[in-house]
């Protein structure tokens, strides 16, 4: 039986970084009560009229690199998100044409943040049955 694994990781996090300070400006809160809730001390804003696809085809490259693979390496897109470009067609359609490999399949999972651990459980399933 084949078995997946992971020959590659990459990722993409835009350069306009906001802390929890510049949220205290627009919002009636402190830093203290949002690290306490969340843990959160900073977080990347992207510019305006950025693309899922844009963001995600940059990480891409980086996993790419990191595995010694290319683009034309790639038969299926998975696509895992809460932010849509549209919902029809999927975001991973987009992927495909920025990493220019047409008549590869793209299946977009929306589920939120448990989107990536169903994303990687269907890779994992096609990859076991030899597909």
């Amino acid at each position: 039986m084949k078995k997946s694994r992971i020959l590659g990781t990459g990722h993409y996090v835009p350069e306009n970084v906001v802390t929890n300070e510049d949220l205290l400006k627009r919002l009636n809160t402190s830093d203290e009560w949002i690290q306490q809730r969340t843990g959160v001390r900073e977080r990347r804003f992207c510019p305006p009229n950025t693309k899922p696809s844009e963001i995600a085809h940059k990480a891409i490259l980086k996993a790419l690199e990191a595995s010694g693979l290319q683009e034309t390496d790639i038969d299926f897109i998975i696509c895992t998100t809460q932010t849509p470009e549209h919902f029809f067609p999927g975001t991973g359609c987009y992927i495909q044409q920025r990493l220019g490999i047409p008549g590869v399949p793209a299946l977009d999972v929306r589920d939120q943040c448990t989107g990536f651990l169903y994303g990687l459980s269907v890779a994992d399933a096609y990859i076991r049955l030899g597909q």
